[in-house]
């Protein structure tokens, strides 16, 4: 595999996931070992055409012959490139480059809150600019698509949760947003998007979990109860990472109560309505 010399990726200190990502492409060769660097320890001088607030925003690649900057999915596309040529006429292809770079912002500008890091009182001065649009989408995507699973899931449990309406789920789902909005709103209305975005990663991550035994019931006729069990698990483990990340972002004990509490207040609701 063909590094791309001479070239510096600027990513994210404060993000878990950016950290990763430029990790596996020094050890898998695609840049040198000296190949990247936080945009927060770069010195000022050091590139004076970087616009460090989009870099910020967008992971950076600095040309260190030229100083010549590249941004978000296009950095991505030149390291790629060097190593898989083949693909370079993809990359150059306009459709694609939109696409992927709506996809790309997607997922960058709502990293904060599909892996979270501590809260730290030294965090660096630039930080992520907040796109409400990018969160309002990510807030639908992520409620869509968990609303689609949880759907499917219940179906595997006859007899032990009543059979609803197609559009339950997607009442649930989406009324917990409103719910737990709506508290949050009322006592750190300055961290809403920040908690939105965590729980509903915190509800996407578990229909994840719930995938394996979806795909087991195409080929097993399995237990009702074995569904139930493992969907009991998965939402305790829902309810671990809700306390994690309440506690990363400062919360105290209100929201993780709100949370269980619509929860239990719904499984109510459905077993009354169905006697």
């Amino acid at each position: 595999m063909k590094a791309l010399k001479n070239h510096l990726i600027l990513f994210d200190a404060e993000c878990p996931m950016c950290r990763m990502y430029t990790q596996v492409f020094v050890e898998s060769g695609m840049l040198d070992d000296e190949g990247r660097t936080a945009y927060e320890e770069l010195p000022a001088q050091a590139c004076p055409m970087l616009d460090r607030q989009r870099a910020a925003n967008e992971i950076a690649l600095v040309n260190q012959e030229t100083g010549e900057v590249t941004y978000g999915v296009k950095s991505l596309f030149k390291v790629f490139a060097a190593s898989f040529p083949v693909l370079k006429p993809l990359f150059l292809f306009r459709p694609f480059v939109w696409l992927m770079s709506k996809i790309y912002a997607f997922i960058a500008f709502n990293r904060r809150v599909i892996i979270p890091a501590p809260l730290a009182a030294n965090s660096f001065e630039l930080q992520p600019t907040f796109k409400l649009n990018y969160r309002l989408a990510y807030l639908l995507v992520t409620w869509l698509l968990t609303a689609i699973v949880l759907s499917a899931y219940a179906r595997l449990m006859p007899g032990l949760l009543p059979e609803g309406s197609v559009y339950r789920e997607y009442l649930i789902c989406g009324g917990q947003i409103f719910f737990q909005g709506a508290i949050i709103s009322i006592i750190y209305k300055n961290k809403r998007w920040d908690y939105l975005g965590n729980m509903m990663t915190i509800s996407f991550g578990g229909a994840l979990l719930l995938l394996p035994v979806l795909l087991l019931a195409h080929w097993f006729n399995l237990n009702p109860l074995f569904c139930a069990a493992w969907f009991v698990a998965v939402a305790g483990l829902m309810l671990l990472e809700h306390i994690r990340r309440s506690k990363l972002l400062e919360l105290g004990w209100i929201l993780t109560t709100s949370w269980v509490l619509y929860r239990i207040l719904v499984l109510l609701l459905i077993l009354l309505t169905a006697n």
